[in-house]
């Protein structure tokens, strides 16, 4: 078994920790930003003086290829750079980092595989930026339709298509991954889990299905000081009641099921205005797709009329479960029960590229724990020790799938 180099890592890792550094000890780094074309070339520098051939894609995904003496197809590394507004120092750019410790071990092994090892870099993975998130793997996955991202458009206007001409990263479509032998993506767990049951590698199954409604309740705008309440349309009201109504009725589906009523809009808002509209989300995740359908058909069956209101809701956006493949996932475990290291197989709750490219490459996911479950947000923190850990089961299951046939039956259908 192999291990990393610890001080390297954590060397590269506080070097692009300054790269976007914010007041508080996290990162901004908006996709093709100033900060995230600075965090490019210095990635793109570091590879290069391995070796390693850097290419381009029409997405300004990055690719980075440490050639070998076959045709065979590459075994694929990596994750983003980009970030959330002030985000954290680990969320995205340590799939990237430990990808690099990876082939940085591998080389100073003198380890001749019989498949090329790719470092990539997926663009706008976030969001934050330009919406939607997963931007550039969905485009890779067929999932997004290329000219509706490149008119993706930011809050100063800029669309995406501008910031990537801009940017220097606009390369050509022939560049894209289309086929690999593997995938494997590290990444912070971002949530509670592995630190609860004290493990030290997520070895990651899949993804989490989801859906997403807005629901809105109508009602009728007047003066707040002047109406009684029996004569009121107040669509706050209203939603009060609908919220409590479902999270009596999701409470009683399996517990692991998550819901969040994340966004809530009234109008007006105003503060002596009954409000007339007041709209708000509700997302769900689970495994199982009947729990899904159990979700959907309570908000079927809520009431079309309360308080004098009435209510409409929208399919906002789903998501399947994303199964990842079995031979993946089983070198990922071997290598952690190899290296003596606890661990707990997970599904991940969060989207992450690898769900995007599971749909046409065999691939998985390893996470390391994340304090507190803390993520987007200036003091996510994952020890130096963990990432070092997660980046000795990278390289180690990256050398057992090199030794492996896999084939596309590996990977379970991702939509």
């Amino acid at each position: 078994m192999f291990k990393t180099n610890r001080e390297r890592l954590k060397k590269n890792i506080e070097l692009f920790s300054q790269i976007g550094a914010t007041e508080n000890n996290g990162v901004t780094r908006l996709s093709l930003s100033a900060e995230d074309i600075m965090a490019r070339d210095k990635l793109k520098s570091i590879c290069e003086q391995l070796g390693m051939i850097v290419t381009v894609d029409d997405m300004g995904t990055m690719y980075a290829t440490l050639p070998c003496k076959t045709n065979n197809l590459p075994i694929v590394m990596g994750s983003h750079l980009d970030s959330v507004i002030k985000g954290g120092r680990f969320d995205g750019v340590l799939g990237v980092l430990t990808a690099l410790e990876a082939v940085e071990t591998i080389i100073d092994a003198n380890i001749e595989l019989n498949h090329p090892l790719t470092i990539v870099n997926f663009t706008n993975e976030e969001g934050a930026r330009f919406e939607p998130s997963l931007m550039a793997s969905g485009v890779l996955s067929g999932k997004f339709e290329k000219e509706k991202m490149l008119a993706s458009i930011d809050r100063e206007g800029i669309t995406f298509e501008n910031a990537l001409e801009k940017s220097g990263y606009k390369g050509e479509e022939v560049n894209r991954l289309t086929k690999a032998h593997a995938y494997l993506e590290l990444h912070i767990e971002q949530g509670p889990v592995l630190e609860h049951y004290n493990k030290e590698i997520g070895v990651v199954e899949g993804v989490l299905g989801m859906v997403c409604y807005d629901i809105t309740l109508t009602g009728e705008s007047n003066h707040a000081g002047t109406t009684p309440i029996s004569m009121r349309k107040d669509s706050m009201f209203a939603a009060m009641q609908i919220i409590s109504i479902l999270q009596n009725k999701l409470k009683q589906l399996p517990e692991d099921l998550v819901y969040t009523i994340g966004r809530i809009n009234a109008y007006p808002n105003i503060h002596t205005v009954i409000p007339s509209h007041v709209t708000f989300s509700l997302e769900s995740r689970h495994q199982d797709p009947t729990v899904i359908q159990q979700v959907e058909q309570i908000i079927f069956d809520l009431p079309k009329e309360i308080e004098n209101c009435q209510l409409e809701y929208t399919k906002l956006w789903n998501r399947d479960t994303v199964y990842f493949a079995p031979t993946v996932i089983n070198a990922v475990a071997a290598s952690a029960e190899e290296l003596g290291y606890s661990r707990h197989h997970i599904f991940s709750g969060a989207g992450h590229d690898a769900q995007f490219i599971a749909q046409f490459i065999p691939s998985t996911m390893i996470f390391v724990p994340s304090a507190k479950g803390y993520s987007h947000r200036e003091d996510e923190f994952t020890s130096y020790e963990a990432c070092s850990k997660g980046a000795d089961v990278l390289v180690n299951a990256v050398l057992k799938v090199a030794n492996h046939a896999l084939s596309q039956a590996n990977s379970a259908n991702a939509f």
